[in-house]
Order: C-alpha cells, then sequence, then structure tokens
C-alpha cells in the first residue's frame, strides 16, 4: 500500500540532489571548518558557499545569516537574543501574535517570567493579524515584535509589509518565523522589511536538525551557547557542516524552481480542496477561507465526525489532525481558538499539505478515501 504523504508542513522529505551533496562532507570531508590545513578549508569554504546560497533565497547578504539547529533555536535565539541584549533586567517589552509557533509563544512567555511584558495581538477570524492591533500593542519599552510569515496550521500569510512599517515607524524590530514560507512563498527581507527572520531545513527538503536566522547588519544579540565563537560569535559549537550543505543546496533547489512549483501546488490544492466540497457540501468549511494562503495548505473542518477517526480508517493517507506539536493532544489549539472556532468545530479539522512531490493521482485516491471515510464515520452504529 503507498502512502499518500500530505504532511508537508509537518516535515519534507530530502530531495535526491540535497542528498548527494551532504554525502561527501559526511565521509572525506570532515575538517573542522576553523582548521587551517586543507580538510578544514575545505568544510570552510563549503559552509561560507551555503551561506550564500541561504542568504540570495531570501535576499540577505552572507554575513547576515547564522546557521542553527532549526527554527525552534533561531526563534529561541532571536526573542531571547533581542531581549536581554536590548532590554536587560527584564526593562522591556515583547510583542507576539496570537497564531505564533509554540517556539515563538513559549519563548515569550519564558521571558514574560522573567518579569519582561509580553502582549498578545490578536488575528480575525480568517487568521490574519490585524496590524492595527501590533500599533496598538506597542508600548514606550517595546523592544521587539514577533509575528510570522505563514501560519503552519491553516497557512494564512500575513501582512508583514505593514507591520515592519509600523514598527519602524515606532523603533521597534520586527522578527518573523517564516519556516512554512521559505522554500514556498517568494520571500525577500528587504522587501518584508524584517530585522531577523527564522528558517528550517526540514520544511523545505533538507535534513532535520539544520535551520538558519537572518539578522539584519546593526542588530546585535545575546548568544543562547557560549563556546568558541562560531557563527560571528552568536552561536557557538562546531558548524554541522554536512546538514549545513545541505541546506544550501535546498536554498538554491527552491530558488530555481519555486514559480512553477508554486502554481502547480496550488492547482493540485484547489482540486482537492473544490473536489471535497463537492463531495461534502457547505457544511465542510476551509480555515482561512478568503485570505492569501500558502499555496500547498488546506486546513478542512469535517462536519459531524472525528478527524482521528476518520484518518484510522485511511492509514495509508499520512496528515495532520493539527500542528505537528499538537498531534498526541486533545485541546484547541492557539491558532484555532484564535479565529473563534469552536472545540466541537475542530474535533474534525484535518490539515492536508502538499509539496514537490504530490501527484494527480494523490489528489484523486485522497478525495476518494477522505470522502468515503467521511461517510462511514457518519453511519450509524
Amino acid at each position: 500500500m503507498r502512502s499518500i504523504y500530505f504532511d508537508y508542513n509537518a516535515t519534507t522529505p530530502i530531495a535526491p540532489a540535497v542528498q548527494e551533496a551532504m554525502l561527501p562532507f559526511l565521509a572525506e570531508h570532515y575538517g573542522d571548518p576553523t582548521a587551517l590545513h586543507p580538510l578544514g578549508r575545505a568544510t570552510a569554504e563549503a559552509v561560507e558557499d551555503a551561506r550564500h546560497r541561504v542568504a540570495k533565497l531570501i535576499g540577505a547578504d552572507r554575513d547576515e545569516i547564522i546557521f542553527t539547529s532549526g527554527a525552534t533555536e533561531s526563534d529561541n535565539l532571536a526573542l531571547k537574543g533581542v531581549l536581554l541584549r536590548q532590554a536587560p533586567a527584564a526593562a522591556g517589552h515583547l510583542v507576539i501574535s496570537a497564531i505564533e509557533h509554540a517556539a515563538v509563544r513559549e519563548s515569550a512567555q519564558w521571558l514574560e517570567s522573567l518579569g519582561y511584558g509580553l502582549t498578545i495581538a490578536a488575528c480575525d477570524r480568517r487568521g490574519v493579524v490585524d496590524p492595527n492591533a501590533i500599533e496598538t500593542s506597542i508600548r514606550d519599552d517595546t523592544v521587539l515584535v514577533s509575528v510570522m510569515h505563514a501560519n503552519d496550521e491553516i497557512g494564512t500569510v500575513q501582512p508583514l509589509r505593514q507591520v515592519a512599517d509600523i514598527c519602524r515607524r515606532r523603533g521597534v524590530l520586527l522578527h518573523t518565523d517564516a519556516a512554512q514560507s521559505v522554500g514556498k512563498l517568494p520571500v525577500n527581507v528587504r522587501q518584508l522589511g524584517v530585522d531577523l527572520l527564522s528558517l528550517s531545513g526540514h520544511k523545505m527538503y533538507a535534513p532535520k536538525g539544520v535551520g538558519a536566522l537572518y539578522v539584519r547588519r546593526g542588530v546585535s544579540l545575546d548568544p543562547l551557547l557560549h563556546g568558541a565563537g562560531q557563527e560571528a560569535g552568536v552561536r557557538a559549537g562546531m558548524e554541522n557542516v554536512s546538514h549545513v550543505v545541505a541546506l544550501g543546496r535546498a536554498a538554491t533547489l527552491a530558488a530555481g524552481g519555486l514559480t512553477d512549483l508554486t502554481e502547480r501546488i496550488t492547482r493540485l490544492r484547489d482540486q482537492l480542496q473544490e473536489r471535497l466540497q463537492e463531495g461534502i457540501g457547505e457544511e465542510l468549511t476551509v480555515n482561512g477561507a478568503g485570505a492569501l494562503r500558502l499555496p500547498n495548505t488546506l486546513s478542512l473542518n469535517f462536519p459531524e465526525v472525528s478527524s482521528r477517526d476518520m484518518l484510522r480508517r485511511i492509514p495509508e493517507l499520512c496528515a495532520s489532525t493539527g500542528t505537528a506539536g499538537h498531534s498526541g493532544s486533545e485541546n484547541l489549539t492557539p491558532t484555532l481558538a484564535a479565529i473563534g472556532l469552536r472545540p466541537q468545530q475542530t474535533q474534525g479539522t484535518i490539515r492536508l499539505s502538499l509539496g514537490w512531490y504530490t501527484s494527480e493521482e494523490d489528489i484523486d485516491r485522497a478525495t476518494n478515501l477522505l470522502l468515503a471515510a467521511w461517510d462511514a464515520e457518519r453511519q450509524p452504529g
């Protein structure tokens, strides 16, 4: 039984070209990038080449890219690094949106436990953050605003340029978690106007355990890890060279095929949505409907059923009943709560996220399986 993988927002497979690029750095190219001997120089050059590739993908300069273990670390470094450096002794305030990933939300709450001020700005029922809500949340002591670029659960894309203009006018730094948008949408840090941006390798066909943080030149951070001063003194520890190389290769692949892939995946997602709505009717609702969404993301509320029970009927379909970080929880997720869904509505919520390797056949099979499972779950007994 061949699986239908519709969980690309949770993690992606490693692209063959990415795997090929990283293999030599798991074997013969194993030197310390800080060493002066040939093995060290070879790995150092590979790291800097990858840094250039990642920077090019998001419109940054090479010296503005810090390699990390993933977007979670990047989010932690951005929030904690800024607040601890710019507002020591908890003399500052932070604003985040109500739909942030747990890595941002938990980092912000940890800072609040130290005495920093925290305001959570609301979104509308589509899952779009209101720039006016951000502006009214900013105080005289606000140091940083963090608003994700695209939501991992429902796919809504946020008005970052408008938020950035507000932050710039108020003299406040802006961070965005772009783990879900980099590689799916055109992302340019200058056009967005952000000061810090987090991204993740395993969301864009590189391996797990590598990511990056864009830090605009002139922004200072306190490091989370102290040691020998790698990554411009911001992130100590020897670089994970093979994975950094893989991230660089994935960035080049994403940049090269972004337009065609986006158009194809959008078409497949829309086909899936239309066919499911034809089969179920108006009772099937789409989270984020009416808003700009990621091209690959479809969050649906199936009526009168449990999404977990539906998916148990179709084990060949790899999908999510919520975010990966909450897949074992029955609780209403912060994003679904923020858009005003009631707990009984989210009983039937399924997130279907497509990717590079999704085919027309996958759409046909998934549609038939989901409709059959939904119909079976509604039968008495």
